[in-house]
This record gives structure tokens, C-alpha cells and sequence, in this order.
């Protein structure tokens, strides 16, 4: 699909990290930009900013996890610019759940579930059924990561089974759309290949009173930068990838029709082939092993 001016992209967690980055490339290349985030004032800041550059922006306070909002959204946009013709379902959020799977506070799994997969569903009800009836070449873009989409990091097992849910659903998703012989392509992005910049880490200031933890941490949350100082305390370096190769790599991907936004990197090269071959020989996950801890 190519992307020209006068086109729409929708994007969701779009007020910073990876969604903004979309946006700004999207809007780079001439196309009328939505932008839809849980947080209002970093919302209105990243809208503003766009506008400066000589965007065309529509901002709207979302929560993916509200399926009536994401509704309210698709009538808002077709309703002010007549069509979407790339739909960025890229809200997500961190748990914040620690210990074992079996001491999680259900709250956590269920907070995750909402937006992370529920988030991406509710995008696709809302937009994909008026993006196929236009009959007008669209795509869809769901953010996954490497964190489930190829392995489960044991240690942030609750995002990792959101995000390996994501990557099933686009798969689902691409082939009704084929089924359907539509003009709308999907595509799941596996953002990286390093770690990235982006407000991942303090998901919890946005968390909802209704998915509140029922019972406190039992450590304080770690800022990114907290973490990083750590692994560099322990003299591992840490690598990061700026979000605007990210933002570049979906847009190459769209123009190209690549299912698999999936960055060349050795280190998942590695787990997808350990994976794959473990399933084929059907023997125990020892891909695993590096993250298990005693």
C-alpha cells in the first residue's frame, strides 16, 4: 500500500514513545493524523507539537480498553475526514506484577488483557469493517513484542502472554482479511530490535481505580532509568533503539506489504529458531533457561 498525502492514520497511545513516533512519520508523509491516548496532557502536548510542524491532527482521550470509546472514535474520525486508511493499534501497558505467576494480583492480568489484547480487538471492530467497506486500499499495524511474540520473558510473564495474543489475533486477522478478498492489509510489529525509550515502564500512573492492585507491591515500581542504571552498576551495557526507526520500519512495512515487521537482529533470530526447534522435537522450552531464576 502506498502511503500519499490526504490519507488518515489512526494511531492509539499515540501522546508519546512508539505512537508518536508513528505519527510524526506518518504525518511527515503528508497524511492527516488521529491520535488517540488514555493521558490528556501529554495528549494535547504531542497534538500541539504535530500542529507546529504543519500536521493535520484530530486528538481524542481514549481508553482502548472501553470498547464504546474506541466506537466513538472511528464515528468521530469518518464523520470529520471520511475514511482511515492505516489503523496503528499500539496502546499497551506494563502489569506491574511481581513474584511467581501464582502470587500475581489478579487485577494485574486483567488490566494487561484489557488493553493490550482487548485494546487491539476493540480497534478492530471499530475501524476495520468501515475500512473494508470503502473498498480503498488500508492497513492495520498491531504493536506485539519480542517479550511473547517470539518468547516469553519469565520475568514479565503477564505482558509476554498479552503480547503473544496479539500476535495470533493479527495472524487471525490477516487471513479473514484475505478470506474476504479486501483491500486492507494487517501486519504485526515487534518494535526493537533493542530496548526503547517510551513510558512502558510507568504504565501504573495511568492505571485504573477498577483494575487497582488488591494488595500492595512488595517493592517499590523501577523507573527505566533506574533499571538501566543497574544493569550498568552490573556491567552489562544496554542498547536502546530510537522509536523513529520504529516509526520507519511501519512505514516501509506498509509500502511493502510485510506481515512480519520484524527487525533483523541475531538475538531473536536465535529464540525463534530455539523455539521452533524445540517444538519440532518436542522437547523442553530450553530457550527458557538464561531467564530462569532459582
Amino acid at each position: 500500500m502506498d502511503l500519499r498525502a490526504g490519507q488518515v492514520a489512526v494511531v492509539t497511545g499515540a501522546a508519546s514513545g512508539i505512537g508518536l513516533a508513528m505519527a510524526r512519520r506518518f504525518a511527515a508523509d503528508g497524511l492527516k493524523v488521529v491520535l488517540a491516548d488514555v493521558e490528556e496532557g501529554a495528549l494535547e502536548k504531542a497534538a500541539a507539537t504535530l500542529r507546529e510542524d504543519g500536521a493535520q491532527v484530530h486528538a481524542r482521550v481514549v481508553d482502548v480498553s472501553e470498547r464504546e470509546q474506541l466506537d466513538a472514535l472511528a464515528a468521530e474520525t469518518y464523520e470529520k475526514y471520511g475514511a482511515v486508511h492505516v489503523l496503528c493499534n499500539n496502546a499497551g501497558v506494563g502489569s506491574g506484577a511481581e513474584g511467581r505467576m501464582w502470587e500475581h494480583d489478579p487485577n494485574d492480568w486483567k488490566w494487561a488483557f484489557a488493553v493490550n489484547v482487548w485494546g487491539v480487538f476493540h480497534g478492530v471492530q471499530a475501524f476495520v469493517p468501515r475500512m473494508i467497506a470503502a473498498g480503498e486500499p488500508g492497513y492495520v499495524v498491531n504493536t506485539s513484542s519480542g517479550d511473547g511474540g517470539i518468547a516469553p520473558l519469565p520475568t514479565a510473564s503477564v505482558y509476554a502472554v498479552t503480547k503473544a495474543a496479539v500476535v495470533t489475533m493479527t495472524e487471525s486477522l490477516y487471513a479473514h482479511l484475505k478470506a474476504e478478498h479486501a483491500r486492507v492489509g494487517a501486519s504485526v510489529l515487534f518494535p526493537g530490535p533493542h530496548m526503547l525509550r517510551t513510558g512502558l515502564w510507568e504504565s501504573h500512573r495511568n492505571r485504573p481505580e477498577r483494575y487497582a492492585k488488591q494488595r500492595p507491591r512488595k517493592t517499590p515500581y523501577r523507573s527505566l532509568d533506574q533499571w538501566e542504571a543497574a544493569m550498568k552498576e552490573a556491567g552489562q551495557e544496554v542498547r536502546f533503539t530510537p522509536v523513529e526507526e520504529v516509526a520507519d520500519l511501519v512505514a516501509d512495512g506498509i509500502r511493502e506489504g510485510r506481515f512480519w515487521l520484524l527487525p533483523a537482529s541475531e538475538h531473536s533470530d536465535r529464540q525463534i529458531r530455539a523455539r521452533s526447534q524445540s517444538m519440532l522435537d518436542r522437547a523442553d522450552p530450553s530457550y527458557l533457561e538464561h531467564f530462569i531464576l532459582d
